[in-house]
């Protein structure tokens, strides 16, 4: 269940910023008429998300009949899931100084055109978060059929973010979202290679892959899978005592590699005087960019 509120938690952060830098733009921009522009869009993004995740887990278990077509898709979206959660991490790293500005330049651009343009550009903002998080917490919660658990546990990543990001837009909370985002993100890391050790055991129950029954190692004996410890390596990571050499091979050749390069130290670049800005307007910018810019960007 930690893998789904981690989920829930970082994607649900990520929206509540960017909303709350929407709508911080138009009050301190006099144009609070368009607030209820803003928050169509937001909702209309969270209805769609919602739907696609119902979409998804009615195709795996209603939409198909055979055990190796369920397989198969499943380890389709775990692929899937793996490739939304590395460039999620590896763009919100690059673009925590910029996203502000951004969503400025183009919600005054929405703003010239007229509401649907705004709450258009309300729902693109927001939408991108709620797909990724259905598919992840999809392929992060297979093997948990009929456990509320792991969707309790993403609602419960979600309210966090969302008290975070109120706490944030207030004034009231002060965080380092630099290294926020980079522990959350190096777990996360974590989370995709269990994920996609998953998905390589779901291609192998397909017949896609070979090698179901060779196993790599076999510590069931120190690793009993009937116990707490077990079951929460095992839901947080995907950690389990008997897995198969592709599955071993896949988890090691992503998260290593992935890991180094996400955590490798940051390469200073000394940014243009002209274009260098100051962070002065209190709330306006949520915490985010002034802690982004206290810290230097990574390559």
């Amino acid at each position: 269940m930690f893998a789904t509120y981690l989920i829930g938690l970082r994607e649900g952060l990520e929206a509540t910023l960017v909303v709350s830098i929407l709508v911080a733009f138009l009050v301190k921009s006099q144009r609070r008429d368009r607030l209820p522009q803003v928050w169509a869009g937001i909702g209309l993004a969270v209805a769609l998300s919602v739907l696609f995740g119902w979409l998804i887990e009615y195709t795996s278990t209603s939409l198909l009949s055979r055990s190796e077509d369920r397989e198969l898709f499943e380890a389709i979206t775990s692929v899937a899931a793996v490739v939304f959660v590395t460039w999620m991490i590896f763009w919100m790293r690059r673009a925590a100084r910029t996203i502000a500005g951004e969503l400025r330049g183009k919600l005054t651009e929405a703003l010239a055109v007229g509401f649907l343009a705004v709450a258009g550009m309300a729902f693109l903002a927001v939408i991108r978060e709620g797909l990724e998080t259905a598919l992840i917490f999809y392929s992060a919660a297979q093997g948990a059929a009929g456990d509320s658990g792991p969707l309790l546990a993403l609602i419960g990543g979600i309210v966090t973010a969302v008290v975070l990001g109120v706490l944030l837009y207030a004034s009231a909370l002060r965080i380092n979202l630099s290294k926020f985002f980079t522990w959350t993100g190096a777990l996360l890391i974590l989370v995709a290679a269990g994920i996609l050790k998953y998905g390589v055991h779901d291609f192998q129950e397909a017949g896609v892959l070979p090698g179901l029954n060779n196993l790599a190692f076999d510590i069931t004996g120190a690793l009993d899978p009937t116990t707490w410890y077990a079951a929460l390596l095992a839901g947080m990571f995907n950690v389990t005592p008997a897995p198969t050499v592709l599955e071993m091979i896949a988890w090691v050749a992503y998260a290593v590699p992935v890991l180094l390069l996400f955590l490798r130290p940051a390469r200073r670049k000394p940014a243009p005087a002209a274009t260098t800005t100051t962070v002065t307007e209190r709330g306006a910018d949520t915490g985010a960019e002034a802690e982004a810019a206290s810290t230097p960007q990574r390559a």
